[in-house]
């Protein structure tokens, strides 16, 4: 089903008023903050309890889909990039432009960061922080990328390995060439599955928003907010800017598009990212915002799944480069040169250590571990992290639709009718991979191909 198709309305409905998506989102959230400081300034614990569980079990079943729909997603786009002319090329330029607005987003986190000094005016001291439990390294990092068993990966739902292993089993669909299409075709009614049920879950995003912002308030209250006041200033200013400001100056000087009609398109997708801060949970989404955009469908379905587990412009660009520099403040580190050098790579190309999942931990402690700076930093920003994440995250899925969108343009193959008439309207359905599910295209569109070995 089309996601612009009208169910047809029965003859007695009776009135009704519509109420959109995103605003009974923002209902969600203005009711969870009201409940929120209702339980912690009268300590109504069963209203605590009930929003915590509220919002944990929202987070859980975001979190039951991630492992599954990560390995389907990314192995069937592997596959569909058989479909789309100039495959290699295009996978080439998504990385390109995945590494390019990383770098923007990261030094405007840096300049922010030394303009501001955020730790310099906090009563935070070394004391306040503890090390976590487990630190990220690049041999961790590098090593933890192969799984031992396949098994494991799901269960400790570790999105690097499983990435790579989809990624394996995509190459090997390809290179074994029709013998494999039953597995493809089997992948690609489970990946629909998987879709349509998480999709179950998106509506539940009101009430999941509701649990999880009066949980945050309950928490941690209003006054978390004042040793981290310039920090948390910092974070919302750096992704704002990327995100209304570097965003939209891409858009019309790269791809010479109109910046409005991108975040009415995306608009479902960001707004779900700010309340889930998760970008795999909102893949679906962010997918189905890019086709509406007029991204092609085939590229789309490789461009977004990659960009949910590896583009991450607010947690691992914006996040750990003022978190760098506030950490050294608080533990009287100097940084130079060399360490704002080493942020930005580590950026760049370590950011798929953030496999989209809900928070930026992992990134975090690669880069204080790589400029060595004290690992009880990462102590200090648990507390206000979920506060920083829905940012990061709504910062993070935009940028996951505008590089398909930016490439798309640049190669000529965007459908700028669709583009210029993306509404902000909310949508009731996840966008099927395939038109007609069903009619999903055999691996080989010419059968001569049959024939020949593939080149991956």
């Amino acid at each position: 089903m089309s996601a612009n198709t009208a169910d047809p309305k029965p003859a007695n409905s009776g009135f009704r008023i519509p109420v959109p998506f995103w605003a009974q989102v923002l209902l969600g959230l203005v009711v969870g903050l009201i409940l929120g400081f209702v339980a912690r300034t009268y300590d109504v614990s069963w209203l605590a309890t009930t929003l915590d569980k509220v919002g944990g079990i929202f987070v859980q079943l975001l979190k039951l889909a991630v492992a599954p729909l990560v390995f389907f997603a990314i192995m069937v786009s592997i596959t569909n990039l058989r479909k789309v002319n100039n495959a290699a090329r295009l996978a080439g330029r998504t990385l390109l432009w995945f590494m390019i607005t990383s770098l923007i987003a990261v030094v405007i986190g840096l300049v922010i960061g030394l303009v501001s000094n955020p730790g310099s005016g906090s009563a935070l001291t070394p004391a306040d922080g503890a090390k976590p439990d487990h630190a990220g390294s690049w041999l961790d990092f590098l090593t933890g990328i192969i799984p031992t068993d396949v098994i494991t990966p799901f269960t400790e739902l570790n999105v690097l390995q499983i990435v790579f292993m989809a990624v394996v089993a995509g190459i090997a669909i390809l290179k074994i060439g029709p013998k494999a299409q039953p597995v493809l075709t089997l992948s690609e009614s489970i990946l629909e599955l998987l879709q349509k049920a998480l999709w179950w879950v998106i509506l539940l995003a009101p009430i999941g928003s509701a649990g999880l912002i009066g949980r945050a308030i309950v928490q941690y209250g209003w006054n978390l907010l004042g040793n981290y006041a310039t920090f948390t200033a910092d974070i919302y200013i750096g992704c704002a800017l990327v995100l209304f400001g570097v965003y939209p100056l891409l858009l019309s000087v790269v791809g010479k598009l109109n910046p409005i009609q991108f975040f009415k398109g995306a608009w479902p997708a960001i707004q779900l990212a700010f309340v889930s801060r998760s970008s795999v949970g909102t893949m679906p989404v962010t997918q189905q915002s890019a086709i509406r955009l007029g991204v092609p469908k085939d590229y789309a379905s490789f461009a977004v799944p990659f960009g949910a587990t590896t583009k991450m412009d607010g947690c691992a660009a914006i996040y750990p480069a003022i978190s760098a520099i506030f950490v050294a403040q608080i533990f009287d580190v100097q940084l130079g040169i060399k360490e704002y050098l080493l942020i930005a790579f580590v950026s760049v190309i370590g950011s798929a250590a953030t496999a989209g999942l809900t928070g930026a931990t992992v990134m975090l402690t690669l880069t204080l571990s790589t400029l060595g700076l004290p690992m009880e930093g990462v102590g200090l920003l648990l507390a206000i992290d979920p506060i920083l994440d829905m940012m990061r995250t709504a910062t993070n899925v935009a940028g996951q639709a505008l590089v398909p969108v930016l490439v798309s343009a640049r190669e000529k193959i965007l459908d700028h009718s669709k583009y210029d008439n993306a509404s902000a309207s909310p949508a009731d359905h996840a966008e099927s991979l395939y038109d007609d599910p069903k009619q999903a295209e055999s691996l080989y569109d010419d059968p001569k191909q049959a024939a020949a070995p593939v080149s991956v």
